[in-house]
């Protein structure tokens, strides 16, 4: 049933229970609780909701402060959601070794990104936090101990789970841990409720923290003090950093788990693209891993045990790890014989003739009014860099992104704008364009009145230096100090081609 909701963060939370129709062994159920049904794609939007709703009751966050959280990615995106729908700035912390999509959609979201390095793992990203929290006077979340965490678990997650099984048996529930504020919260629910449901904890088999027995050490203050002696680099972002949390450390005191399951990476890997292959259900990596932990169980529980694992995140945020690693960008062998069963559409013969003749921008009359508009462009003071474009051409796009790049500001004429559409000025305008340079492509580049050409006919003026040299002599200041082959601007399609 549809709703209206006042803003994003009212849509948080009730994520829907899936039945595992076609991966669960003969005799056992195996439900998931999908969280990539949050706006923000993870489980991670009910602790920022969280987070700031408790921050702004108790006084510890006022209008316009910044908010600081270290993260593996998702508590930034969605803190960095939050934020930007309450109007606060946000700073994220994140080790460098975590996904790219994860810093961009934070920075889409208004966020700053500040990057740690990966030798100093996550004790290395939550220090830094905390330092630029004290330096600025910044509101730091504190997800690995906030209470908020678990309470938001206890008070959203644990209802959701007990009313979708009223009345109906739960005999394991299984999740990761990474703060521990699911496990925490939802654990002591469930205990109180439905004390006869087993809850399995799974974490890498690489990095037993839990495994291993051994306590993470603390400051005086309670925080960590240190990298835990059992913690390895591991596949599962958002899994077991380097030290035990203050809510999973308070999970194992209150006697909340019943069971440690190791999982393999590869078997976290393996599980996420089953998931996706034969459930259509997207995941990522820790999702992946905390169903392998459920099949594990599923393996040796009784005929006729429901299980429910938690799926924390969406796969879409891994493109850039190995969970994609295997998916190919051009076709396989397979593709190329279905591309080939056919005529049309192939890169493997010439393309049809068309029907009728198409005529040619170049083709057309060239008016004095858009000869005079192409002269004016080119000859503007203001505007020493010039390119005649198109709003939706990726060669365009490759100038824009170089330009910016070395910050040399320029006036694009985009002419498939709404702004030339009127009457085919835009047709026009470049039908005087190619009469005055003699190319029919797209873009065409000027500088100070000199016709440089088009996309690599810039890139290659500027490998040869003739473009900065043009630059100067029209007094325009740039980013000397910037470099990066031109050529690196273009579209990864065009590179797979050459």
């Amino acid at each position: 049933m549809s709703r209206k909701y006042n803003n994003i963060t009212e849509t948080i939370g009730r994520t829907p229970v899936v039945k595992l129709s076609r991966l669960a062994p003969a005799g056992v159920e195996i439900f998931a609780k999908i969280e990539a049904f949050n706006p923000m794609g993870s489980v991670k939007d009910r602790f920022a909701l969280a987070a700031i709703e408790d921050a702004e009751q108790k006084g510890l966050l006022k209008p316009g402060q910044t908010v600081i959280e270290a993260t593996s990615g998702n508590t930034g995106i969605s803190l960095a959601m939050v934020c930007a729908q309450r109007g606060y700035p946000f700073v994220a912390v994140m080790a460098e070794n975590f996904s790219i999509e994860r810093r961009k959609l934070m920075r889409f979201l208004g966020a700053k990104v500040v990057l740690t390095p990966a030798a100093e793992r996550g004790s290395g990203m939550l220090a830094k936090a905390v330092e630029l929290a004290a330096t600025h006077g910044w509101f730091l979340a504190r997800q690995f101990d906030n209470e908020a965490n678990a309470e938001m678990h206890s008070r959203t997650t644990a209802p959701e789970i007990l009313a979708d099984f009223e009345a109906e048996r739960l005999d394991f529930w299984v999740t990761g841990y990474g703060t521990g504020g699911t496990l925490k919260g939802v654990a002591r629910t469930l205990r109180k409720n439905r004390p006869d449901t087993r809850i399995v904890v799974a974490e890498p088999d690489n990095s037993p923290l839990l495994g291993s027995g051994i306590r993470s050490k603390r400051n005086s203050d309670g925080s960590e003090a240190g990298a835990h002696p059992a913690f390895r680099p591991h596949l599962m972002q958002g899994w077991t950093p380097d030290f035990i949390s203050k809510l999973l450390e308070d999970a194992v005191d209150l006697n909340l788990i019943d069971e440690v399951v190791p999982v393999a990476g590869n078997d976290a890997l393996a599980a996420a693209r089953d998931l996706a292959a034969r459930e259509g259900i997207l995941v990522g990596i820790t999702a992946g891993a905390t169903l392998a932990a459920a099949l594990t169980v599923a393996r040796t529980a009784p005929k006729g045990s429901r299980i429910l694992c938690m799926l924390p995140d969406t796969g879409e945020r891994y493109l850039s790890t190995p969970l994609f690693a295997d998916v190919p960008v051009e076709m396989t062998e397979e593709e190329l014989a279905i591309s080939r069963s056919t005529s049309g559409g192939r890169f493997d013969s010439a393309a049809p003739a068309p029907k009728a003749p198409v005529i040619q921008p170049e083709q057309a009359p060239v008016l004095p009014e858009a000869a005079a508009f192409v002269a004016d462009a080119i000859r503007d003071p203001a505007n020493p860099v010039v390119m005649f474009a198109l709003e939706w051409c990726e060669f365009c796009w490759s100038v824009r992104k170089m330009l910016s790049h070395y910050k040399i500001p320029f006036r694009s004429v985009d002419l498939d704008s709404v702004q030339y559409q009127k009457d085919d000025w835009g047709g026009k305008i470049r039908a005087a364009l190619n009469a005055a340079t003699g190319q029919r492509t797209i873009p065409q580049i000027f500088i100070a009145g000199q016709h440089i050409g088009g996309c690599t006919d810039l890139f290659e003026a500027w490998r040869a230096g003739t473009t900065q040299r043009q630059l100067e002599d029209a007094g325009m200041a740039y980013n000397r100090d910037a470099s990066a082959d031109p050529y690196s601007f273009l579209p990864g399609w065009l590179h797979a081609r050459g």
